[in-house]
């Protein structure tokens, strides 16, 4: 029985290096076949053969790096891009289509995603029409050296829209998009064409976004409305202010030839003119512009329209540059801070203003006596005035202006002068006075006294004996609508 044992196991053992040997010669000869030549060979076999759909979506979210977009920038990536969105517009079809507005395809919150990247573009990416709820997110669109200076990086253009003219903002025949929204992206134009272009569209979002060196302008909105711009940077260079070469400043960071639309805590750190509105009812709350100095020429905010204002301008900084309003009619311009000497200019055009509020707002200069207020009537006075409040306004080295003033004059004698056309806003109009005469001795009698004369801001007070008084007076530039001025 022992020796059989010894037998069977002997047997197995032999088997087991037999075995053992035959692998390793087999490894020893594969691994002395294989170049690495082959490997690679094989690898790129490998690759061809996999299915690389998923590199070109994820669900409903679209990746231009899948279609041959390059995330560094060194290859042009336009039609890699233009070729993500196009089979975005394309997800979504059949009978099971909801719209939005009529005529308008809910894409069903399709996403572009730029995955960071940094994409050059040498022809503008033009969304398609009659579609939205649709989303770009996280990444730099750049402008190539050959990329058009009349056009944007991205257009969202119908090809049946029409430029807004000279004319000033038409309604929209048709929209085309709606909710599209544009999320931490950054738009460099290179100098050459413009960021954003939005026409005939409603409920666009631009958020979180950063816009630097446009030859045109940042971000040009026409027609549509309800575009709301938030938490973003324009700049046409890169400088956080004190630029040497700012009196060279160009371009418009935003353009909106459109109504109802809202700016929330944006910065314009560099342009000529940091926001141009030229549609009614648009907001600006928390706008810093410290874009190009009003000495050298530059403008904060443009309210471009004469006679359609309709705007409500409140808490903004206005950064060494000031606002120029054409025409107001129906603006509010509220706990606003003026720096360096900025101020707000009144432009005369047809020589109309109605419905003004500048109130409760500070100015601070340099001391040298720049009025707050300033009027520009060089195409002709301001005629038509009235529903005007300009007060509760406080400045530090500048000089107050407004439409309401305070006086008093004290003196022994008959008459009473007090002169307003340094305090007041518009010349020889004055539309309510009122006056109390305090005496400063005893008088057996009260005496007789009355305003006598109301004339190019200057006011009189007379009495009929002579006494020694202090009179104080309150003058009023505004008239409701359709009141007449009584002094002129």
């Amino acid at each position: 029985m022992g020796i059989n044992m010894k037998v069977v196991c002997c047997f197995l053992l032999a088997i087991l290096l037999a075995t053992t040997s035959n692998v390793a010669a087999s490894t020893a000869s594969t691994s002395t076949r294989r170049s690495v030549k082959e490997h690679l060979t094989s690898f790129e076999q490998r690759t061809a053969e996999r299915d690389l759909s998923w590199a070109k979506k994820n669900g409903r979210i679209f990746y231009p790096v899948g279609y041959g977009a390059d995330p560094s920038g060194e290859m042009d990536s336009s039609d890699a891009i233009i070729n993500a969105l196009n089979d975005a517009y394309g997800s979504t079809g059949g009978s099971s289509q909801v719209n939005l507005l009529q005529g308008i395809t809910d894409l069903g919150g399709v996403v572009i995603d730029l995955q960071g990247g940094n994409y050059k573009i040498s022809n503008p990416i033009s969304f398609p029409p009659n579609a939205g709820n649709i989303l770009v997110r996280g990444g730099t669109l750049r402008a190539s050296e050959d990329f058009p200076t009349d056009r944007f990086l991205i257009e969202l253009y119908a090809p049946t829209s029409k430029h807004v003219d000279a004319s000033g903002v038409t309604s929209s025949p048709a929209y085309h998009y709606e909710d599209v929204t544009f999320e931490d992206v950054l738009f460099d134009s290179g100098y050459r064409g413009g960021g954003l272009f939005v026409i005939d569209a409603v409920r666009v979002r631009i958020d979180n976004c950063f816009f630097i060196h446009f030859g045109t302008t940042g971000i040009l909105v026409e027609k549509g409305h309800e575009t709301f711009v938030s938490n973003t940077f324009l700049g046409q260079h890169i400088t956080a202010g004190g630029d040497t070469h700012e009196r060279n400043f160009s371009g418009v960071a935003i353009d909106l030839a459109s109504n109802d639309n809202v700016i929330t805590d944006v910065a314009v750190f560099s342009a000529a003119t940091g926001v141009i509105l030229r549609g009614p009812a648009n907001v600006l709350t928390g706008v810093h512009c410290y874009n190009k100095a009003t000495f050298f020429g530059g403008v904060g905010v443009l309210v471009k329209l004469a006679g359609l204002g309709q705007t409500r301008i409140s808490n903004c900084y206005m950064d060494w540059t000031g606002i120029v309003m054409e025409d107001p009619v129906q603006i509010h311009v509220t706990n606003a801070f003026f720096l360096g000497n900025a101020y707000i200019l009144l432009r005369s055009v047809k020589g109309q203003i109605s419905g003004l509020n500048i109130v409760d707002n500070m100015f601070t200069g340099d001391g040298t006596g720049v009025p707050v207020i300033q009027l520009d009537e060089s195409n002709g006075p301001f005629r038509n005035i009235d529903q005007v409040v300009i007060d509760r306004n406080n400045v530090g080295g500048m000089k107050l202006k407004s439409t309401v003033a305070r006086k008093s004059v004290a003196g022994l004698g008959t008459k009473w002068v007090a002169d307003f056309t340094s305090e007041l806003v518009f010349p020889g109009r004055i539309n309510n006075v009122q006056y109390s005469l305090y005496l400063r001795a005893p008088q057996k009698r009260f005496p007789g006294h009355a305003v006598t004369g109301v004339s190019n801001n200057i006011v009189t007070v007379e009495s009929r004996k002579k006494v020694d008084a202090v009179v104080s007076m309150v003058v009023d530039q505004n008239s409701m609508q359709g009141e007449k001025n009584m002094f002129i």
